[in-house]
């Protein structure tokens, strides 16, 4: 049975670069974890207005500024439920 974790990030506009330069080291640490198969990061580019916009055949809206933050997701997935020892990557 697969198990996966799923987690948000909200990042600062002024942080970005440094969040993305970090997180390419963070996902190569977690590639090796025992039990990994497969981790993945995505930035959220599209909202989806009300209830009903995609049941009426309305495409997802384009985000076109930022507001506060800019939201990324990690999708980790493993082959078994895993017991994962923390370790400090960098200190901020």
């Amino acid at each position: 049975m697969n198990f996966a974790k799923i987690k948000l990030f909200c990042v600062k506009p002024d942080k970005l670069a440094e969040f993305e330069d970090i997180i390419k080291q963070i996902a190569k640490e977690q590639q090796i974890q025992t039990g990994c198969t497969s981790i993945k990061y995505f930035k959220r580019f599209f909202t989806i207005d009300g209830t009903g916009s995609i049941e009426n055949g309305n495409p997802p809206r384009e985000l076109t500024k930022i507001v506060k933050c800019v939201k990324y997701y990690s999708y980790w997935e493993f082959d078994n439920r895993p017991v994962l020892k923390p370790k400090i990557i960098f200190k901020s």
